[in-house]
This record gives C-alpha cells, structure tokens and sequence, in this order.
C-alpha cells in the first residue's frame, strides 16, 4: 500500500465520529451496531470502549474477524482487520470521552469498561467528492446520456 492511499483512507475516515463495528456471533451470523470511534493513529489502528460482559467482547474473543464501516456525506470506507480485546486502564483512561460516559457512567475505572483495538488490514472506499449534489448530477447525466454512472473514486487498499 502506498502512503497516498493510507493519507486518503485517514483523510475519508476523520472527522466520523461514529461507524458500524461488525462482528461475528457463535453461530456465524454477522451482527452489526453503531459504535464511537476513540482514535485513529496513523497505522489505521481503531479503538472503541465497550463492556466486559457485552455480546461484541465475545464475539471478538471468540472470532477477531471484524468489520469496521464509516460513511460521511460524500465517502463510504469499508475497514476489516483484527480485533482484540485490551484491559488497559491507562489507556481506557487517556481515550475516555463523554460518549462513553453515556454507557459506563461510572467512568474508566468501572470494573466492566474495556478497550477493543482493530489493527485494520484491509480497507475499501467509494469517495464523491462533490457530495450528493455531485452524485445528483452524476445520476441525471447518466440518465440523459446513457453512459455509466460515474461515482466518484473508488479502490481497493491491501495491507494496510
């Protein structure tokens, strides 16, 4: 992978707060919820905090095959990588916000609170860079002209 290519993954993925983590229950549905990102260092490391005792921490313990999806109003960014579980509290406490005193308002020291850390491996991203006016007009000139819908860009970005 090319530093370009991690640069725009970084650049698409910035400023939303939230995605959908994916993960994978004991009988191998894909179960899917909305999740508040903590930070993203430079390697495309993702942490949220989440509870010891919930269906996403089994999950992972059980399969570290996650999915990670983050939309803004022009980008869409696919993410998938492992997870893990980290019991970290200096950590739980650098990375602690008021999104997650809504669910652990006991704060970081509660004995529930936990780290899951995805080391990204691999990412996909549809960007429009004009947003959806861009794609309003994209659309209606596909229609008026017969040529394929033009979305934008699009790649594929391995090992990340």
């Amino acid at each position: 992978m090319t530093d370009e290519n991690l640069d725009k993954l970084i650049e698409l993925t910035r400023d939303s707060r939230f995605c959908m983590l994916t993960t994978t229950d004991e009988d191998g549905t894909l179960v899917s919820r909305p999740m508040a990102r903590q930070d993203v260092d430079l390697d495309v490391t993702m942490w949220f905090i989440a509870t010891r005792d919930s269906r996403k921490v089994r999950h992972v313990r059980a399969n570290p095959q996650v999915s990670v999806t983050v939309s803004t109003n022009s980008s869409w960014v696919s993410l998938t990588g492992r997870a893990e579980v980290v019991d970290d509290l200096e950590t739980l406490r650098e990375m602690w916000s008021t999104f997650a005193e809504a669910w652990i308002p006991e704060g970081p020291e509660d004995p529930n609170a936990i780290l899951l850390k995805v080391d990204v491996d691999s990412a996909e991203y549809w960007d429009n860079p004009g947003g959806r006016v861009s794609s309003v007009i994209s659309l209606v000139k596909s229609k008026v002209t017969g040529q394929p819908y033009d979305g934008g860009d699009h790649e594929v970005v391995k090992d990340v």
